[in-house]
Parts: structure tokens; sequence; C-alpha cells
């Protein structure tokens, strides 16, 4: 039998597929997409601050405390969060075939390798191409050195009580494979939606952003970019479409669209804190429950 192993998402996807019957692989399907739907519309995709990042209004000093801020919230954590994912992989094999895991982690490692830095192709000896100094996280850092950010500003910045919610909602999700697949799928999204305006609010204050993190973050279609956070997205909700069962469907979009209060909040908090002096009036806060899911 001849294995293929050019286009791995594609293959990934299929092995995917093949590891549950049609009925459960179309109705997850169909509830991944009614889903993602739901949480395009969601409040997080319109937030004001959006438009605040995109027209270069906020001073350095705020733009220097939000990613203070968005370092605690998820940057930080993020790939633990995708190697959590890995991990509990392992839950599918009670339920599905013997090797049922290695799609999902095959899939997820392509995250993996972005968030880590390594890069397309062959070196000059025929191996890997990549370098830690390229993955996400350090690169993230390097936005901060550029903001003037010291290391003591670093170690002694006190997050808000939103950002530390948001953060605890992801890893209060990692001993449950669907919820961390899930709640990363959505990370993605806002991801998807708030780097390009961060990268213009770096920009407006002299940041570098041309390379570097905000140069490997956004979608694959922006040319200017070497992303590839849409793809990712869909590779985590493939996972899910694998792992989900119709009986937990409810948790599921509940604890996404929780995630996706959280992280409006996140935003209107950080609107409300810096830009009172553009906009006198703030926004209102969402419930505060929304922090207090138990899985």
């Amino acid at each position: 039998m001849t294995i293929i192993v050019d286009d791995p998402r594609k293959n990934a996807i299929e092995a995917l597929r093949a590891s549950v019957s049609t009925s459960v692989w179309a109705s997850n399907k169909q509830f991944v997409s009614d889903l993602k739907a739901e949480i395009k519309q969601h409040a997080l995709a319109s937030n004001p601050i959006i438009d605040v990042f995109n027209q270069g209004l906020l001073s350095l000093d705020a733009v220097k405390t939000i990613h203070l801020e968005y370092r605690h919230a998820i940057v930080q954590i993020f790939t633990d969060a995708l190697l959590m994912a890995q991990f509990q992989t392992r839950q599918l094999e009670p339920r599905l075939s013997p090797g049922s895991k290695m799609p999902a982690r095959f899939l997820l490692t392509l995250n993996i390798l972005d968030e880590f830095g390594f890069q397309p192709g062959y070196d000059q000896s025929n191996y890997y191409k990549g370098n830690p100094a390229y993955a996400h996280y350090p690169l993230f850092e390097k936005v901060l050195d550029d903001l003037g950010v010291s290391d003591r500003e670093r170690l002694h910045h006190i997050p808000s009580q939103i950002a530390a919610d948001v953060r605890n909602f992801l890893e209060l999700s990692f001993p449950n494979y669907n919820s961390v697949v899930a709640l990363l799928a959505v990370a993605e999204e806002q991801v998807i939606l708030y780097s390009p305006p961060l990268r213009e609010s770096v920009k407006a204050i002299g940041g570098h952003v041309t390379d570097g993190y905000y140069h490997v973050h956004g979608v694959t279609t922006d040319q200017g970019t070497e992303a590839a956070d849409d793809d990712h997205e869909d590779d985590l909700w493939y996972a899910l479409m694998q792992g989900a069962t119709s009986d937990q469907y409810d948790q599921i979009r509940y604890i996404c669209l929780a995630y996706c209060d959280l992280w409006d909040k996140f935003w209107t908090f950080q609107y409300n804190v810096h830009c009172r002096h553009l906009f006198p009036t703030p926004l209102s806060a969402l419930a505060e429950n929304a922090s207090r899911i138990i899985y």
C-alpha cells in the first residue's frame, strides 16, 4: 500500500473522518458549523476597541499595558494548551479504535510546529528548518522589548481580574480533551480578530511589525504576513468533529460562548481603562458569572 505524504493537513483530516462513522461525522460537522456561525456573530467580533486599535489612537503606555494584559491572558499559556490537547487525545482511544488519537495529534502538530519556530522546507542537511528564536512566545517578548517594556515591568505586572479570568478559564479546560480543543479554536478566532488591529496599534506608535510576532499572526489570505491562524482554527474544529459526541454538544457550546463572553469583557475592560479620554461614556461590562464555569 502506498502512503501519501504530500498535503499532510488533508491526510490528517481524512484519517479523522475515517475514524468515526459517517453519521457521527455528519452530525458533528453540522454542530461545529452552527457553533462557528454563532461565534462569528458574537459581540467579540465587533468590540469598539478594534476601531481604536485600527486608527492608532492609543498612547505608548496604553499599548504597553494592553500587551502585558494580553500576555497574561493567552500568550504565555497558548502552547501549554496545545500540548495538553495533544496529551488528552488519549481520551479518544477507549471509545474509538486503537491509534485513533494519532491523526488528531498529527494535525495539532502543524500548529505546534509554527508555535515552536519550525518553518516549512528542508535545511542544507536535508533536515527540518527552524529556530526556537522564531517561536511565537519569544517573538511576543520581542514586541515588548520594542515597546520598551523592561523585565522588571513584566515580572511585577499585576494582571487585571478579567485577564486572570480569561487565562484561568482556558487552564480549567486542560483535563478534558473536547473542552480544550474547542476553546483553542475560539482562541484562534480571537487571534484572527484582534492580531491585525493590535498590529496597527503598535505600528502607530512606531513599533516594528514587518516581521516577528505580528508577521506570523492573522490569516493565510493576508499577503503581507506569513500567518496561518485560520488553518489552525479549522484544524481544531476538525479535531472536535472526531472527538465530540452528541451528548456533549450543549456543554461545548456553553463553554465556547462563555469564553467569547470573557474575551469580550477583557477587551471592554481595556477600552474603559485606556479609551475614556477618547470616548467618555464607558462600555457596560458583561455578567461576572461567565468565568465561573465548572468542567
